[in-house]
């Protein structure tokens, strides 16, 4: 039954289209923006590393805003602050400009990010499994269609006019949930019985604080971290690598990156499917793994023979990022568990994928090429092969957590 919740239905899928967008389209033009705001290769790795860092510090704090404000009212925060930052990013004077509006606009990007998957929870309770996996693709899609056409605009309306014509995009996420907020107010949108006014479930600050003493938890976190080091790095840092190695055109980088993330979108809805059923989930993220290490040495050997394959093997190795989102439910027997070892593993992983973008930036920036960077890719991925053989256990984190405690009691007895 979808009558009445048109409006939230139009309104998830515009908000899913704006959620990467500011993630991609920077890292195309960069040589245009370049000649107007001095970025090195260390202030573009530190804007390469801002959207993890800031997904999981925003991963933190929406619930809390969340339930003080609605989550309606702060979805349309979350989009007034995309829109800000895509307009100051450009007519940015300087770096700390554009910096600043990449942090505000990735800001409210990582907000609605969080608060999709209650509002699909509230209008759509009896299709969650159809608006999860519409909501997947379109994040590829948001990945994707930046990085394709980001560089043509600007050489034919310039770089700011690149950069600022997402906020359009931004603004039209924001009509469908004004207009459910004026429907709200008059009840005229639907929502299932039983579900209308849905929380933002958090874990008790005990599991949280016991959570770190976890071995699948932390197996969970590493093998996250290693996939989002990767993925961080690889927007921020392909299309320049391309240019440099394989001696492709601006405009061709970017659309190999856009090729790169649209791979994700068939994975992100198979993966979960495939670590229900299979026994050993390791094979799913060795998969992943070797997936990188391909692309990886493809890139570092042969950049201008192949560079379409090792472009695709890259966009394979993500794969793990939807393995390990399944693996938090599978690996939780509660609510509140599953609560606890998502925030636990997301803040983790982001905050050490933020490294990503960094180090790559700085090793080209000293070494002047591109074979340190990718061997530490290759050696980051390779991180995830060992934490596998972990996952595959079919152990629950409050069973880990509880054994310990009671071997705590038996030793202290």
């Amino acid at each position: 039954m979808w009558r009445g919740r048109a409006l939230a239905l139009v309104g998830i899928v515009l908000v899913a289209i704006n959620l990467r967008t500011a993630v991609a389209a920077i890292s195309p033009i960069v040589s245009q923006v370049r000649a107007d705001v001095p970025i090195d290769s260390v202030a573009l790795g530190v804007l390469g590393s801002i959207p993890p860092v800031v997904f999981a510090l925003s991963a933190l704090v929406t619930p809390a805003l969340a339930r003080r404000v609605g989550l309606e009212r702060l979805m349309l925060i979350a989009i007034g602050a995309m829109v800000a930052g895509h307009l100051l990013r450009a007519t940015s004077p300087d770096f700390a400009v554009l910096l600043s509006g990449t942090i505000v606009t990735i800001a409210g990007a990582g907000i609605a990010n969080v608060l999709l998957p209650p509002l699909v929870k509230r209008y759509f309770p009896d299709r969650v499994g159809l608006l999860t996996s519409v909501y997947a693709l379109l994040l590829a899609v948001s990945a994707a269609v930046p990085a394709v056409i980001a560089t043509p605009v600007a050489d034919s309306a310039g770089w700011r006019f690149s950069l600022g014509m997402w906020s359009v995009l931004a603004i039209l996420a924001a009509i469908p949930w004004s207009g459910v907020l004026v429907a709200r107010r008059r009840k005229h949108v639907t929502v299932i019985p039983g579900h209308e006014s849905p929380e933002l479930a958090q874990p008790d600050a005990e599991l949280v604080g016991r959570i770190w003493h976890s071995r699948t938890a932390w197996a969970i976190a590493i093998t996250f971290a290693a996939s989002t080091f990767s993925v961080y790095a690889l927007f921020a840092w392909l299309p320049e690598l391309l240019v440099q190695t394989a001696g492709v055109t601006p405009t061709q980088a970017g659309a190999l990156l856009a090729l790169n993330s649209i791979v994700g979108a068939p994975t992100a809805i198979v993966m979960p499917l495939l670590a229900i059923r299979i026994r050993r989930v390791a094979v799913l993220i060795w998969v992943g793994v070797a997936c990188f290490v391909v692309a990886y040495l493809g890139l570092l050997l042969f950049p201008a023979t192949g560079t379409v394959v090792w472009v695709l093997f890259a966009g394979g190795g993500p794969l793990i990022f939807p393995v390990c989102l399944t693996l938090i439910n599978l690996r939780t027997r509660t609510q509140r568990g599953s609560v606890a070892l998502s925030g636990f593993a997301q803040t983790i992983g982001y905050i050490l994928g933020a490294l990503g973008p960094l180090l790559i930036g700085v090793l080209h920036s000293v070494t002047g090429s591109w074979l340190v960077p990718l061997v530490l890719l290759i050696a980051v991925s390779l991180v995830a092969a060992f934490t596998a053989p972990i996952l595959s256990r079919r152990v629950f984190v409050e069973d880990e957590l509880e054994q310990r405690h009671h071997r705590r009691l038996e030793t202290s007895s």
